[in-house]
């Protein structure tokens, strides 16, 4: 009995730290916006430059009767999807590759390390003269930004597994590629599943840095586009927005890990 009590003690100690922790974010959060919108419309801050939050709900309201925010939502969203499932294929087989032909890996280090440090908005010119100013551009620029990361995160999963399993399985005389089907991708599965969150944000990122440069519609597209018209209410709109659609697709991310990690 009084070991339930304890448990149960315990678990409500949880929930309401859980729920003090929600409500601290949402009364800052509330705070912030309050201030924000004080001191706008105080003109203690330039309105123009810095908007307000109630000039952001009128704004993202009208692109809603418009109907244009939803087109945009969707081809941001479509983008980042396609990204980031390439992504993930990718990856995933050159990582093999890498793994499985180890002077593939350290002829092609380098090169990707160079890549890696390179603004990839620097490369935006090249990609739109190979593929056109389309969304193939926005694609391979996403692809361009998370594919390095997802290729080293999985490459050195698969190079720091146990050395005494290898032996292990070694010593039983199995070959190379027994050992990766069998001990090595499963062993690294974990590895996979975390770099699902790296994926999508780093493929977001991809897209809305594609969209600046050639998309004619997308959330990228209408911050640059109210950049361009000196519309600041549009691009912090916008701003929101991607931020709120940012927030779901990684809480997505976060289900599926926790989701597949259990099974």
């Amino acid at each position: 009995m009084h070991e339930y009590k304890s448990q149960k003690d315990f678990i409500k100690t949880i929930i309401i730290n859980k729920v003090l922790i929600i409500t601290i974010r949402l009364l800052l959060f509330i705070s912030i916006l309050v201030i924000w919108e004080i001191l706008s419309k105080r003109k203690i801050i330039n309105p123009f430059i810095y908007s307000s939050p109630t000039r952001i709900i009128k704004t993202i309201n009208n692109l809603i009767i418009k109907h244009n925010l939803y087109i945009h939502i969707l081809t941001t969203l479509k983008e980042t999807l396609i990204a980031f499932f390439l992504g993930i294929i990718i990856s995933y087989i050159i990582a093999i590759i890498f793994y499985y032909f180890k002077i593939i890996a350290k002829i092609f280090d380098p090169l990707l390390t160079v890549i890696n440090s390179l603004p990839k908005v620097a490369l935006g010119p090249i990609i739109i003269i190979i593929t056109g100013a389309n969304t193939k551009s926005v694609i391979l620029m996403a692809l361009l930004i998370n594919l390095i990361v997802n290729i080293t995160t999985i490459y050195n999963g698969f190079i720091n597994i146990d050395p005494i399993r290898i032996k292990l399985f070694n010593s039983f005389k199995a070959n190379k590629l027994k050992t990766l089907i069998n001990l090595v991708i499963p062993s690294t599965y974990n590895t996979l599943i975390s770099s699902l969150k790296l994926n999508i944000a780093f493929s977001l990122i991809g897209v809305i840095t594609g969209e600046f440069l050639v998309s004619k519609s997308g959330l990228g597209y209408l911050i640059i586009y109210g950049t361009q018209i000196f519309d600041l209410d549009l691009v912090l709109s916008s701003i929101t927005v991607l931020i709120v659609l940012s927030y779901i697709l990684y809480k997505i991310v976060i289900i599926l890990e926790h989701k597949l990690i259990k099974e």
